[in-house]
């Protein structure tokens, strides 16, 4: 099979990163008999400064004709004082979630053994094993809804942000979650505020319904409040997770720092018929941007979700991380995961490891 992916390899250690996944995908194809053709995409803030926009005309239309989107990473300082939205990075992000139909977004969470003193939490908590996925709405809610911002007879200057979710929205992202946990240990946790917010009042009623559907998962409600400290208290306690879009950027980054290092963690980002867009979730890091010091595992094993979900390929992408397991074993380490005193190698030999192993 051939495969044609899109690569936005943005800003910062983006084009490092994609680099090194980039040749891991070549060293899977060679094995496995299958070959990928590239599309470099230009976004973010390397747009900003070569058309004077970061989200260019016609981007979706190149991705949306490709197989999947490897994204690296986008934006930085550089980029972030900007009021007009076409120059501001995240922007490009939110449009391109949104022309995509990237409804779902997949943020596993796994305590890798090798790294397990890595965790910041009590060694009785890790030793219990962190192994969770959060399923984050993505193109509804408060990052989408209306923002004014208007003058007040008393009380000066007043913003608003208009945070709605639709049955769709809310039913869509349940079943994608419900689907997920049967394919795990078959518990979901629902989070929402209930308890105040009529959006979540509606989801916490459509998710009852979904629930009556699959019961043969275990689902549970839990208010986002209770989510953040259990997610610090008892995280071995979760398996899939799934909340709205604010929700669970806030929880996803917490999900990913109890891990030990969030060079260490991939995404996916999928909807229903569109190319689905697998990026790290560490951010473009313009401090150490062409100095070979980023890892570039999180990209590497958003490649291995690219090819289990968009490519059904489930063989190639259990060999990735089988393959960066090995690598963390054998004691290989860059800066950010390396011990005090421990010698760390760079981005390019990190990813010449993984391949041997591939």
């Amino acid at each position: 099979m051939n495969y044609k992916i899109a690569l936005i390899k943005g800003d910062g250690i983006g084009p490092e990163v994609v680099g090194e996944a980039v040749k891991v995908m070549d060293a899977v194809g060679k094995k496995y008999g299958h070959t990928f053709t590239y599309v470099d995409v230009l976004m973010g803030g390397c747009a900003i400064d070569t058309v004077g926009k970061s989200y260019p005309d016609g981007t979706a239309e190149v991705c949306r004709a490709c197989d999947a989107v490897l994204l690296g990473a986008v934006g930085g300082p550089k980029w972030g004082h900007s009021t007009d939205p076409e120059k501001r990075p995240e922007t490009a992000l939110l449009s391109i979630r949104k022309d995509l139909g990237l409804y779902a977004n997949l943020r596993p969470a796994a305590l890798r053994p090798a790294l397990a003193e890595a965790c910041p939490l009590k060694k009785e908590t890790a030793n219990k094993g962190i192994d969770l996925m959060i399923v984050r709405e993505l193109t509804g809610g408060i990052y989408f809804g209306k923002r004014e911002r208007y003058q007040t007879e008393d009380k000066g200057e007043e913003a608003a942000d208009r945070m709605a979710y639709s049955e769709l929205e809310i039913e869509r992202i349940g079943r994608r979650a419900f689907e997920l946990a049967r394919l795990r240990r078959k518990k979901l946790a629902s989070v929402d505020k209930a308890n105040v917010l009529e959006t979540s009042s509606l989801w916490r009623q459509v998710m009852h319904r979904l629930a009556q559907e699959y019961s043969d998962v275990q689902y549970e409600d839990v208010l986002v409040d209770n989510a953040a400290m259990q997610l610090v208290r008892d995280p071995g306690q979760f398996d899939v997770v799934v909340t709205e879009n604010m929700f669970g950027d806030i929880l996803s980054d917490e999900a990913s720092m109890i891990t030990g290092s969030i060079g260490l963690l991939p995404s996916a980002s999928i909807g229903d018929t569109a190319p689905g867009l697998y990026e790290p979730i560490h951010g473009s890091a313009p401090d150490i941007a062409g100095q070979d010091k980023a890892n570039p595992i999180a990209t590497i094993l958003s490649v291995a979700m690219m090819f289990r979900y968009s490519f059904r390929l489930s063989q190639e992408a259990a060999a990735i991380e089988r393959a960066v397991d090995a690598v963390l074993n054998a004691g290989w380490r860059t800066a950010d995961i390396a011990a005090p005193g421990q010698q760390a190698v760079g981005t390019i030999r990190m990813g010449e490891l993984i391949r041997e192993k591939i």
